[in-house]
């Protein structure tokens, strides 16, 4: 018998883990040719996440977790944790409800067709129009300067076989894009449509930041365009200011008496080439930030408590 597991990761979902376990296990209980487990990997919750999560455990032993010493972030610990899945499959969904717990068979059935990888792609969503209209320009942005295809509108809700996550675990890469490695690697996939559903409960812990670090991991993981517009850029102001300065030369010596052109452009400028010079300061200081996380290699997480794996 064939052996599923469900990935969920977990950050203050109090009101979500219960009712989400119940309906996956609703789910299996229409695929009896399948075994399956549930695995929880939480980010240091603070809520009671991890109090319902044992009771589950003590409820049903096929109900697993893996409790995080501190907040690892939303990209290390989902990676982690699918590592450390048993099945001959995962699937990876998130724990308020907007990945529909309805499209297990469906992926189940992809998987049985030969497909390494469903990728589930939201083409229709509940959230904010507005927010929504500034992924799909990041999205059409990193995939145009991407050697790698960008998967758009993917937010890592899909199933994922073992000989995947197997390769996932010699990767070694201790701050992953997950979505830019499904891509990459170049498993046979397959790609489902689906609406993404509101929360059903709590509040999105996504703010500028958070959302700005995952940008920023993707930006510097998978294109150059930022280091090549800094070479680019620089070279075409070197060039614009020599030709200036060759004409303000001439026109000096051609109009010596008259010729007053005050310190205005000279100011101008330099506080333009200082902004110039700050912004590509910052980006390239990105991807060493990056370079500095993967030379230190740091682990993905430390772990504080495991429940259910002795079995």
């Amino acid at each position: 018998m064939k052996k599923v597991s469900v990935l969920i990761p977990t950050y203050n979902e109090v009101d979500n883990v219960e009712p989400l376990a119940d309906a996956i296990v609703v789910e299996f209980s229409k695929l009896p040719q399948y075994d399956f487990e549930i695995v929880f990997i939480d980010n240091d919750s603070q809520d009671g996440t991890r109090d319902a999560i044992r009771k589950m455990n003590v409820k049903d032993r096929r109900i697993k977790a893996i409790f995080n010493a501190k907040n690892f972030g939303q990209s290390n610990s989902p990676y982690y944790g699918m590592l450390q899945t048993t099945g001959d499959c995962t699937i990876a969904m998130c724990a308020d409800f907007q990945d529909p717990v309805e499209m297990i068979p469906e992926l189940l059935e992809k998987w049985e067709e030969g497909y390494k990888i469903v990728s589930c792609i939201k083409k229709t969503s509940k959230e904010n129009k507005v927010i929504r209209f500034f992924r799909t320009c990041y999205y059409k942005m990193i995939n145009k300067f991407s050697d790698v295809e960008q998967i758009e509108h993917y937010t890592g809700f899909g199933l994922y076989d073992k000989s995947f996550i197997d390769v996932l675990r010699n990767l070694n890469d201790p701050t992953p894009y997950f979505r830019g490695i499904v891509s990459e690697l170049g498993f046979k996939r397959v790609d489902i449509p689906y609406e993404q559903q509101l929360r059903r409960a709590g509040k999105s812990k996504n703010n500028f930041f958070s959302l700005y670090d995952f940008a920023m991991l993707s930006f510097t993981s998978y294109t150059k365009i930022g280091l090549r517009l800094a070479t680019f850029l620089g070279l075409f102001i070197a060039f614009a200011c020599f030709v200036v300065a060759v004409f303000y030369l001439v026109y000096k010596l051609m109009y010596w008496d008259s010729f007053s052109a005050g310190a205005a452009p000279m100011v101008i400028g330099i506080f333009f080439l200082g902004g110039v010079q700050l912004v590509f300061l910052g980006l390239m200081g990105e991807y060493i930030l990056s370079m500095n996380k993967r030379i230190m290699n740091r682990p993905l997480v430390i772990e504080e408590e495991r429940i259910g794996f002795d079995e």
